[in-house]
């Protein structure tokens, strides 16, 4: 019986590897391992041996049903997966093309200002983002008790601690380390609390800076002017509006002339013909005295733009919460 038991093994794996398809596994259940199959019969015969026999013929038995049913489960779900994939996969359908991803508007537009920047001879440079109450305000002549604090709308992490509002700290950590000239522009995300159709809680910027010796505002003026003919068009006019930063006298707001009218008038620039784009101005000498720059015999400039205002104006975008809600039909047309 113990031979007959190894043959019926043998025979059974063979028959197993000859199988392609459910149906034909099925057969192979019902012949081995099914009630009244090849197994089971010799099962109930095992009852008819002598005592000392039925142990070690019981156990080979087990053994063998325990083999078969092993290979039978593997063969099962193998099958069971090859007739899914042919169930819902048709080779002869036509294959389904990735979208292609492309960079973001916010994305190209600071990659832009960079570039122009750079080509004037400007370095790049990045910094925290969140950032010493030292750097953000007051080694940029902006005490804890200056009302300019208030304009920023801080996000305060501890009383010296907090999301930077701008980039300008960048300025002041390099002018610390390096001696003029300077030349450097600081792009990177900066936080507010504000959130409406052209202000968001978290915004890009982009600052400049250039100290050196005998620097004038009609350096500012030329280098500001280029920039905007370059990032829209030569044709594109210019204005310099007297205004006020802490960090900067005298300070002034730069205005190209409304992309949308051409100067005409229009509801996107409130009738006036012009739109603000950035503040500028020559460096405070108040700034100097925290880094240590002699102001008898440096000067220089700041500028500094919000990007989401220069992507706005550049592709006439009306809501600056579009760049931020990743709808495919708008970033789809920046391919």
């Amino acid at each position: 019986m113990k031979k007959d038991l190894i043959a019926l093994k043998t025979r059974a794996l063979e028959d197993l590897k000859k199988i392609n398809d459910i149906s034909g596994l099925e057969e192979f259940r019902i012949k081995y391992l099914g009630k009244k199959g090849l197994l089971s019969a010799f099962m109930k015969n095992i009852g008819k041996l002598p005592p000392e026999q039925r142990p070690e013929i019981g156990k080979i038995a087990n053994e063998i049903r325990e083999k078969i049913t092993t290979e039978y489960e593997g063969l099962k779900k193998r099958l069971q997966q090859k007739e899914k994939r042919e169930r819902f996969i048709d080779v002869t359908l036509p294959g389904r093309r990735h979208e292609r991803g492309h960079i973001h508007p916010i994305t190209t537009v600071i990659n832009e200002v960079c570039e122009i920047f750079s080509k004037m001879g400007f370095r790049i440079v990045t910094g925290p983002e969140i950032e010493l109450d030292y750097y953000n305000f007051e080694a940029l002549n902006i005490p804890k008790d200056h009302p300019a604090r208030d304009m920023q709308d801080t996000f305060y992490i501890t009383e010296n601690l907090l999301l930077r509002t701008h980039t300008s700290p960048i300025q002041v950590r390099v002018m610390e380390v390096q001696k003029p000239p300077v030349a450097i522009i600081c792009p990177g995300k900066v936080y507010r609390r504000d959130s409406d159709v052209s202000h968001t809680p978290m915004f890009h910027q982009v600052e400049g800076l250039l100290v050196d010796k005998s620097v004038t505002f009609g350096d500012l003026k030329g280098v500001l002017t280029l920039f905007v003919h370059k990032m829209f068009g030569k044709e594109t006019k210019v204005r310099f509006r007297p205004s006020f930063f802490p960090f900067t006298e005298p300070s002034a707001e730069v205005d190209i002339q409304c992309v949308i009218c051409k100067g005409k008038g229009c509801r996107t620039c409130g009738f006036t013909g012009w739109l603000e784009i950035l503040g500028s101005g020559m460096v405070d000498p108040e700034v100097y005295k925290f880094v240590g720059y002699d102001q008898e015999e440096y000067t220089g400039f700041a500028f500094g733009m919000g990007i989401e205002r220069i992507a706005m104006l550049k592709y006439g975008i009306e809501d600056i919460q579009l760049f931020y809600k990743n709808e495919m039909r708008f970033l789809g047309q920046f391919l």
